[in-house]
This record gives structure tokens, sequence and C-alpha cells, in this order.
């Protein structure tokens, strides 16, 4: 599999790690469920992120989850993993591991710690030094779950002293002015073109693609939707890229609750036949019958949609 690079686009979906009604790993789904991603056109996949549940492994599952994705996926797709750690030897250790094993590249998303810009940037030298300039890492810029904010500026700082960084992932909300500057300085030769890939569910896919994303990184029940999205976008046809997300996005919303989110799209994946299971392991929310009716709703709301829109 080559490296992750700058010209990375489209969609790399953040996986979910399935479980068994008890809790443990279940590998047959892992393998389904990167089926899943494939056959709806996942230009990548991304494991080991938040909303994979990687803080509830240990390190030895996080390292077969791993290799059970990578041997699934077979070379077809580039392959993404969170290394994100308390420390650097964990996270030296896991990345020199994935990345053995075939993975295309890291990410690393700040510690909450870090408070002023030369915090940020020092900390992400000393990653690309954890790292090794031989493995491609993405910046996780997600203020809303790690309390780190982080100027355009120090983005820019950071790409320019560090070749290896060639990827944003930006979870930054509000951020559309962000995007847009990066690119202007990217296109003003004030720093090196790196691929920009957006998450938070894709809610403001659309408008983030206009304001110069690559495309997506992150999660939904229906991978689908970003895919078609980012294809329509591309293709000149913006009004058909919006009349897609405005189809798919009262569930989008419904998805991004705090706390229930990975719920609901576990449940949804499972419904849907990508995983056997919808138990997300502990601690984690769990629907009421009433959340359930909700997305029933939704669902069948969004099928009459895209029914009409062909």
């Amino acid at each position: 599999m080559a490296l992750l690079d700058e010209s990375a686009s489209g969609v790399f979906v953040i996986g979910v790690t399935p479980f068994t009604d008890d809790g443990a790993l279940d590998l047959d789904s892992t393998d389904r469920v990167v089926d899943f991603y494939l056959e709806r056109g996942a230009t990548g996949l991304t494991v080991l992120g938040m909303m994979g549940e990687a803080p509830k492994l240990t390190a030895e599952e996080s390292r077969i989850f791993v290799r059970r994705v990578l041997a699934r996926v077979g070379g077809r797709v580039p392959v993404v993993v969170g290394v994100s750690a308390p420390g650097f030897a964990p996270m030296r250790e896991l990345a020199e591991t994935v990345m053995d094993d075939g993975a295309a590249g890291v990410m690393v998303a700040p510690p909450a710690s870090l408070r002023t810009d030369d915090q940020i940037y020092n900390y992400y030298e000393m990653v690309a030094e954890t790292l090794g300039a031989a493995t491609p890492f993405v910046l996780q810029d997600f203020p809303l779950a790690t309390g780190v904010q982080i100027a355009p500026s120090v983005i820019q700082r950071i790409v320019k002293a560090i070749p290896s960084c060639v990827m944003l992932k930006h979870e930054d909300w509000p951020g559309l002015a962000k995007i847009a500057a990066l690119r202007a300085a990217s296109d003003r030769g004030e720093m090196r073109r790196i691929s920009i890939l957006v998450g938070n569910g894709g809610v403001l896919l659309p408008e983030e693609l206009s304001r110069g994303a690559d495309g997506a990184m992150t999660g939904f029940a229906y991978p689908e939707m970003m895919v078609d999205v980012w294809r329509a976008h591309a293709a000149g046809d913006i009004e058909r890229a919006h009349d897609l997300f405005d189809a798919y996005l009262p569930l989008a919303r419904y998805e991004q609750q705090p706390g229930l989110g990975l719920a609901i799209r576990k449940y949804v994946l499972a419904r849907r036949g990508a995983i056997a299971s919808a138990t997300l392991r502990k601690p984690g929310g769990k629907l009421s019958q009433a959340d359930i009716a909700d997305i029933e709703r939704l669902i069948a709301r969004q099928e009459r949609r895209l029914s009409e829109l062909g």
C-alpha cells in the first residue's frame, strides 16, 4: 500500500469497532463492516478514531483489530490509524506496529494540556520526531473534543516545518473560514498544499467542499451520502450535491447528539446488516424505545426523499 500523501481526497470513513453482545471484539463483523464501507465507495478508512471507541481497547486488542482491518482491505484503499496517546512511548509503539502491518499513515490529536501556539507547534515537532520522517501523519483539529484551539497560522507553521504532516482532519466548528484561510495561504505559496478532509459527521460537507476541502474523514451510518455528495461536487453539480445532502441531513443531525451519536450509528449499521450487534463497550450511551422510534421515522422519510431524487 502506498503511503498517505497530500493528494488524498474523497471519503475516508471513520470505522466503528464491532463488539459482540457481551462486549468482546467481533472480528467477523469487522470483515463485514469493512466490506460495507468499500462497497459504498469509501476511498479510504480510518480506524481507532474517537468514534471507534479506541480508548476502550487494550493495546493488544488495538493491534488485533487493525491487523484484521488491513487484511480485509487488502491494499484496495489507504487505511489511517489513530495513534493519539497520553505519552510518546505508546504512540511510537502502536504507530510502528500498524505501519509495519501496512497502514498508509497515522492520525494524532493534540492533548488537552496544550494552551499556547508555541506549545501546539512544539508538540507536533515532537510527534514528527517520535513517528520518524517516513511515517506520514494527519493532524486532527477537533477543538470541541480536545479543548485545543489551533489557529490557521499555527497549522501553516506546522505544515511548513514538518514534511510528514500531509493532511488536516478539520473538525473545528465554526470552521469554514479556517478552510478558506488555509487554501488561500497555499494558493499564495505561503505553505505547502496539504489534503483537508472534514469531520463532524459531514453535517457541513457541501459548504466545506465549496471552501476547499478535499472530502470527508468522518462517520455516518449512510457513508454513501458523503461519497455521493463528494462525487457530485467534484463533477461540478453543486445543486445535486446539496439535494442529496438535504435528503440525509435529518438523520445526520440526529446522529450528532453528544453521548448518543455512536449508539445511533451502530443501531443503524446493525439494522443495515453491516455489523451483527449494535453493542457499545461500556461506558456508552443506550437508546430508548422513543429514540429508536425517532430513528425509524427518520429512515423512512429519508428513503422516500431519496426515491424522489432518483
